[in-house]
């Protein structure tokens, strides 16, 4: 028992260290070793034993946020099948949003910043790297909202405005660790994130595309 709750101590220890150095010098610059480091650990295979892999490691943090996500968008689910933009995008926000409550959550959002483009909506893999299954439940309504729009732009557009949410909720949490006074007040600025996005789904498409999806 005590050889169990000292491993999962050290795992704790490990998962700490890698969500601040991942968040602050970067997921292709924090090393290995300096995460072993700061979590006080003198063996330097501590990572691989624990985690199989700096990648492991990695997962390993987004799936703590994955989960913590998907318990906040949970209570939303089952009154979305009807919903509009907004309370689709005010749903998915909200949920994201309680990561900025901590200070891991707020590591794990520029974390999950950095990580965008891994996958997306586009090539079908979940967006952002956190998602699960709730989340792609929604995005799902989502789409069904603006299928007026040829697939192309419409997934694209999806991508956009997903970008658009995980980049800002990063720089509002980079604002909070780092103690700067944001320009809004978080219920406004969430607000004002759900509207920009909802206005950005719902824009017509260019003429040009129209066009072009005709051929």
């Amino acid at each position: 028992m005590a050889r169990t709750s000292a491993g999962h101590q050290t795992r704790e220890k490990l998962l700490r260290a890698a969500e601040q150095l991942f968040a602050t010098r970067g997921v292709e610059a924090a090393l290995t070793r300096d995460i072993t480091r700061l979590a006080g650990q003198g063996n330097p295979s501590a990572v691989q034993y624990h985690f199989g892999s700096r990648e492991g490691l990695l997962d390993a943090i987004m799936a703590g946020s994955r989960d913590r996500t998907e318990r906040a968008l949970a209570p939303w689910l089952p009154g979305l099948d009807g919903a509009a933009l907004p309370e689709l995008l005010g749903a998915l926000i909200t949920a994201e949003a309680t990561e900025l409550r901590t200070g891991r959550g707020r590591h794990c959002l520029r974390i999950s910043a950095q990580l965008g483009h891994a996958g997306g909506v586009r090539p079908g893999s979940p967006w952002p790297p956190q998602a699960g299954g709730g989340h792609r439940a929604v995005i799902r309504l989502v789409e069904n909202r603006i299928l007026n729009l040829p697939e192309p732009i419409r997934l694209e557009r999806i991508d956009h405005v997903l970008t658009l949410v995980c980049a800002a909720l990063a720089g509002r949490a980079q604002q909070y660790l780092s103690d700067t006074v944001p320009l809004t007040d978080e219920e406004t600025f969430l607000a004002d994130l759900t509207v920009v996005s909802a206005a950005m789904l719902a824009a017509p498409a260019p003429a040009t595309a129209l066009s072009s999806c005709r051929r």
